[in-house]
């Protein structure tokens, strides 16, 4: 039985990577910060198969615990502060987590002496192409972060490739794209939008409080996400894969999409209202990915369209909210 450790497991990703891993007969242990309890134990209800152990990605001898206590095969780095719009609020919150917090991993491991052993997974993130240098990106586009968190995940990202060439540690990063689903935590635009419009169709609200509609974003379903980064760690050799559906919408078609899963009439003006709080000091306006080595040596391909990763979304929240009077 295989024994893989998921960093950030009670985030999306990480619940959706659980299903998959425990689907295969994979040993998953969760890593979980103590000071939040109602996410240990949402995890518990949902899946207690797995393994919960205590540890930080910004202490050190808690990762070293952590790896004494699991020995994993695998490890699924996808623990970060993963919400943009925080990290201009709190850049070295961030910076200290999602940056520096890997570096303290992969350390961990080497003084662990996992590091001939251990296949080690990176949540890298498009929002490190930011300012787009081209279009669309591919794994040798130029980074050019627009935030904090993009920044953080450069630095992350590079850690990665420098220790896998100076380490020979089997180390791959997944530049995901933006990724979304029912279980999107509600401060990302996208599950404010389904979350939003659920309430407006039972009544509960009259607008969504959005800022910029405009920027433009390559979306896909987080479960088709994660299939990718398991992938990853089944090669031979390890490397960097851009994981992308190839196709932009603007967050006013995410709009006008949950609008029409919810049968509601109207324009997206009905229900939108702009709130300048909800815009970024600066802006990544248009995101779309290449993820053609993905194809062609993971044989991955998305599954789950724009338009059916929208209506799953809201059909979801308007059953959540219609069981919450």
């Amino acid at each position: 039985m295989t024994r893989a450790l998921i960093t950030g497991v009670t985030g999306q990703d990480g619940k959706h990577l659980s299903e998959l891993l425990l689907a295969k007969g994979y040993e998953v242990f969760g890593m979980v910060n103590g000071q939040r309890q109602d996410d240990s134990k949402n995890l518990s209800d949902e899946f207690p198969s797995v393994k919960q152990v205590r540890g930080d990605l910004t202490d050190s001898s808690s990762l070293v615990r952590v790896l004494e206590e699991t020995q994993p095969e695998e490890v699924y780095n996808l623990g970060a502060i993963s919400f943009v719009g925080m990290s201009f609020q709190q850049p070295e919150l961030t910076a200290n987590v999602t940056g520096m917090g890997v570096l303290r991993l992969l350390e961990a491991i080497r003084a662990t002496k996992m590091s001939e052993r251990v296949r080690v997974y990176q949540a890298s993130s498009s929002e490190m192409f930011g300012k787009v240098q081209e279009v669309p990106q591919t794994e040798k586009t130029a980074f050019y972060p627009r935030s904090p968190y993009g920044v953080a995940k450069v630095f992350a990202h590079q850690a990665c490739v420098n220790y896998r060439e100076a380490y020979g540690m089997h180390i791959s990063c997944g530049i995901l794209f933006n990724h979304e689903g029912e279980r999107r935590g509600p401060e990302f635009v996208t599950r404010k939008i389904s979350q939003g419009i659920a309430r407006i169709k039972l009544g509960k609200q009259d607008k969504i409080l959005l800022g910029d509609l405009t920027p433009r974003r390559d979306w896909g379903y987080a479960g088709d996400y994660v299939q990718a980064m398991w992938k990853m760690l089944q090669q031979t050799e390890p490397d960097d894969y851009v994981i992308s559906t190839g196709i932009t919408h603007s967050v006013r078609n995410f709009v006008e999409q949950a609008i029409m899963a919810a049968d509601l009439p109207g324009s997206v003006e009905n229900y939108i209202e702009f709130d300048s709080r909800f815009t970024r000091p600066s802006e990544v306006d248009l995101l779309i990915g290449d993820s053609t080595k993905a194809r062609e040596r993971l044989n991955w391909i998305p599954k789950v369209s724009f338009e059916e990763l929208v209506t799953r979304m809201v059909k979801s929240d308007l059953l959540l909210e219609s069981r919450n009077p």
